[in-house]
């Protein structure tokens, strides 16, 4: 291994010599040479061992092992080393490698303290720069106030840095393996834990002074509803009991104007005489409807007798509360079936005390109820004068047939003067008195046969 070339021998090169003749040389002499060189080889290896502390005899592969190891390392070594160590597996594989191989020799160890030392000022740079970021961070959230957040983050890293050297200071040293690894923290790890102790400062801070509150907490303290008072309970209770007692009287209302369509005007009178509250109830029901109209047929009627003389005598049969009386100049007599002014005169309208061919004007606004609606019209022709005037104002949906209503009341010693056909709510007509009527009470009219006005529930 370790002899030299028998040409070395052969050919010395030597200063300032001329050419050297060269002779062979024997076999003998060059196993002499060769047994010389292997025993100062072996002295020296003697002499190397005995300087250095003794070892146990390496097993074998031990050499192929140590450089796979560092071939590994230098693999798994992180470019940019994280807060979190390695992992426990990883310290299980160290452990078992070292069990195998034994104490470390004196080199071993030295890579080992200079890794751990590469570690450490790694860890130690990312904690600073992680520092940093925060102190941006907070200068960003509150740029009025920095010092507080900055004082916050100097003092959490400060405790940190001091945690992590700790950490590091209690990490077992490779030569006293211990069987718990130590336990080290992530990134989230970290980042949670300071929250928590920053949340847990600001628990035990004392409450901010009435003077520094923002103005919004007052604004807020506006903004928040009063309590609710006794009074707004009592308030409601009677707004509900004031809803269900409309409905009531709705449903009331509707019951009087079916039995007022459906029955002569005879039983009409005898149920508002039994009840008298009946009708002020029908009445103000039966105003509450017209109100919604356009145009109430009683004004137009009165707008008619504004243009003719004030001397003229009007009947106003189902009068209700005298709203024609009061709206012209004229001498007028009310009926209706009960008394809602003391002008009315309470009767059925079919027997009316007036005398024959007393008035000039008989009115009928929204009056043509129930069954007998030509006593009605015969009542009318008979205390009107001849050539008096006959004014019908009916809800336009009753009628079925307008001619044969008109073909109808001509019978009874009228005829037409003017129809108004133009209103979506009623129809209006006026009608003359031309004599006695045509026919006799056993004939049938049945074009006086009006639809019921009923009212659906709402």
């Amino acid at each position: 291994m370790f002899e030299e070339p028998e040409w070395a021998e052969e050919a010395p090169v030597v200063a300032d010599l001329g050419s050297v003749t060269l002779r062979p040389r024997t076999t003998a002499d060059s196993q002499i040479k060769g047994s010389k060189h292997r025993q100062l080889l072996a002295t020296l290896r003697a002499l190397e061992a005995a300087s250095l502390p003794q070892q146990p005899p390496s097993l074998p592969g031990s050499d192929e092992e140590d450089e796979e190891e560092v071939v590994e390392r230098k693999k798994k070594r992180p470019k940019k080393v994280l807060f979190a160590s390695a992992s426990p597996e990883v310290e299980k594989k160290r452990k078992k490698k070292r069990q195998k191989q034994g104490p470390l020799s004196s080199d071993s160890k030295e890579e080992e303290v200079e890794r751990k030392k590469c570690h450490k000022g790694a860890l130690l740079g990312n904690v600073f720069a992680e520092e940093e970021k925060r102190k941006r961070k907070c200068q960003k959230q509150d740029p009025s106030n920095p010092a507080q957040p900055l004082d916050n983050v100097d003092q959490t890293g400060s405790k940190a840095w001091n945690s992590s050297a700790a950490n590091d200071s209690t990490k077992p040293s490779p030569e006293t393996p211990c069987s718990n690894p130590p336990h080290t923290l992530s990134r989230k790890q970290w980042r949670n834990r300071q929250k928590n102790k920053r949340r847990q400062k600001n628990k035990f801070r004392l409450p901010q002074p009435p003077e520094q509150a923002p103005a919004t907490a007052a604004a807020e303290e506006t903004e928040v509803p009063p309590a609710p008072s006794p009074h707004s309970h009592g308030a409601r209770a009677g707004a509900l009991r004031a809803r269900m007692a409309q409905r009531l009287d709705g449903a009331r209302f509707r019951y009087l104007n079916e039995q007022l369509y459906s029955g002569p005007s005879s039983a009409a009178q005898r149920l508002f005489q039994e009840d008298p509250e009946a009708f002020l109830l029908y009445h103000r029901g039966f105003q509450s409807q017209v109100k919604k109209w356009p145009l109430q047929p009683v004004d137009r009627i009165a707008r008619d007798l504004h243009q003719r003389p004030a001397s003229l005598v009007v009947a106003d049969f189902g009068c209700g509360d005298c709203r024609l009386a009061s709206s012209i100049r004229n001498p007028v007599h009310c009926f209706d079936l009960a008394s809602l002014d003391p002008r009315v005169t309470v009767c059925d309208m079919a027997q009316v005390p007036l005398e024959d061919e007393s008035v000039d004007v008989a009115v009928f606004c929204l009056s043509l109820m129930g069954t007998n609606i030509r006593d009605f019209l015969e009542e009318a022709n008979r205390v009107l004068k001849p050539g008096g005037l006959l004014k019908v104002a009916e809800v336009s949906s009753r009628f079925e047939n307008v001619r044969t209503f008109l073909g109808a009341v001509t019978k009874l010693g009228f005829k037409i003067i003017s129809k108004d056909l133009t209103n979506s709510h009623f129809f209006l007509f006026d009608f003359q008195k031309t004599g006695p009527p045509r026919v006799g009470p056993e004939a049938q009219l049945s074009g006086l046969k009006l639809q019921p006005c009923l009212y659906k529930r709402r």
